[in-house]
């Protein structure tokens, strides 16, 4: 089957050097029992593709399963993902009351399409490796191995190569998988194509609807053709669809182009970053490091909790001792409020060590609790942490308070 013909087959529209290109390939490896990894971000047709290569190959002729079977790895949960691809027995697990065929089995004689790849929990990865490299299903609760004849086609919108080097997916199973690639360039970088495929969209709308096809001036292509388009096709033909459905104008202009494509959160945009910028002036945080920070910041807070605690146990103790027979003295109340803490970063800390007693109003607190602290390592002989434990404080705030007053070096 020549391109153009394929093209026309599975609707496909645009002549993009890049998209023939992985057409090409697709048509050319469909006949072989190669496994196929398309590449590409989420909406640029790698279901198409999974199609062709299955209805142009022999397994299309398959009578005992059910030929392509479509399976989306980042859509099933992890705890039943191994029963949903090998199936069970009866009696595997709680509610296994009947045993139940997996995907593979279904696609016995066929295709499987593994969508989502890149999602597939590691250990899930071991047991799928086993599976392409001996042709073999254990399903779950069984002990018995089950032959199948089955073609994986994998696709993934992530970029499995770095999936790989972070040791998120592993490389022997990438090898396995990838024994021919296909890349599917996203919409962005077939910008001769968009036009083509809005006045398809846009065709299609009117015939269905039985209303005259909306067109672009010229402007508002170009402004169609710079957009980003991070939902790519499918992206493409919604706001189409919403154009052509609202309008009431049938020549769109950029400034009606604009209230649709506005639309699109303003995150996803391209930052825009100067040529000559570093990789590190134009890193951006990402998700997770966000995640470590939120982890760290929950940490600094716990532990500022427990200090809290410690300072409050202090305070009620101190309370209730005996004033010193020298001297009249007063005490903190025993509902004395602490510090409000505004800002939950070590160096901002506001711990005190509460004073036994409050001596003289001419005396600072700093002074106050500088004469504690020295008292609690006499009576301790320097023990820091008898100290600490006398001062109903941490080890850690107490080191931070010697430190601070120039106690120790």
């Amino acid at each position: 089957m020549d391109i153009q013909t394929l093209k026309q087959r599975y609707d496909i529209i645009g002549n993009d050097p890049k998209l023939l290109m992985a057409l090409n390939k697709a048509i050319q490896v469909a006949p072989t029992n190669l496994s196929i990894l398309i590449t590409g971000e989420s909406g640029v047709g790698k279901d198409v593709f999974s199609r062709i290569i299955h209805e142009n190959s022999s397994r299309k002729h398959v009578r005992q399963g059910r030929g392509l079977i479509s399976v989306n790895c980042g859509a099933i949960p992890e705890g039943t993902i191994e029963s949903e691809l090998f199936g069970h027995v009866k009696g595997a697990f709680t509610g296994a009351d009947r045993s139940r065929k997996g995907y593979f089995e279904e696609a016995d004689g066929g295709t499987i399409f593994l969508d989502e790849i890149g999602e597939l929990p590691l250990a899930m990865q071991v047991k799928l490796l086993r599976v392409l490299e001996n042709g073999e299903i254990i399903p779950v609760g069984s002990s018995t191995a089950q032959k199948i004849d089955v073609r994986v086609v994998a696709a993934t919108n992530v970029d499995i190569v770095k999936a790989v080097r972070e040791g998120r997916f592993r490389e022997d199973l990438y090898y396995r998988l990838n024994q021919l690639s296909i890349y599917l360039p996203p919409l962005r970088e077939r910008k001769e194509d968009i036009p083509l495929l809005f006045r398809k969209f846009s065709s299609d709308v009117a015939e269905k609807y039985h209303m005259p096809p909306i067109v672009l001036t010229d402007d508002a292509r170009t402004m169609l053709m710079n957009y980003p388009w991070y939902g790519n096709v499918r992206e493409l033909k919604n706001i189409t669809e919403q154009i052509a459905v609202v309008e009431t104008e049938r020549s769109i202009t950029p400034d009606i182009l604009q209230n649709y494509l506005s639309y699109i959160p303003a995150e996803r945009m391209p930052a825009i970053v100067p040529e000559a910028a570093s990789p590190a002036s134009a890193s951006q945080i990402t998700d997770r490091e966000l995640l470590l920070k939120a982890l760290s910041m929950g940490q600094m807070i716990n532990e500022l909790r427990g200090e809290i605690n410690d300072l409050r146990q202090m305070v009620s103790r101190m309370a209730q001792q005996a004033p010193s027979p020298q001297a009249p003295a007063t005490y903190l109340p025993s509902n004395a409020q602490l510090p409000t803490i505004h800002n939950p970063i070590p160096a901002a800390e506001e711990d005190f060590v509460t004073p036994e007693i409050i001596e003289d109003d001419t005396v600072s607190l700093e002074d106050r609790e500088r004469r504690a602290i020295l008292r609690a390592l006499e009576r301790s002989q320097g023990n820091r942490k008898q100290a600490a434990a006398d001062l109903h404080i941490s080890e850690r705030t107490l080191y931070r308070k010697l430190k601070g007053y120039n106690i120790i070096d």
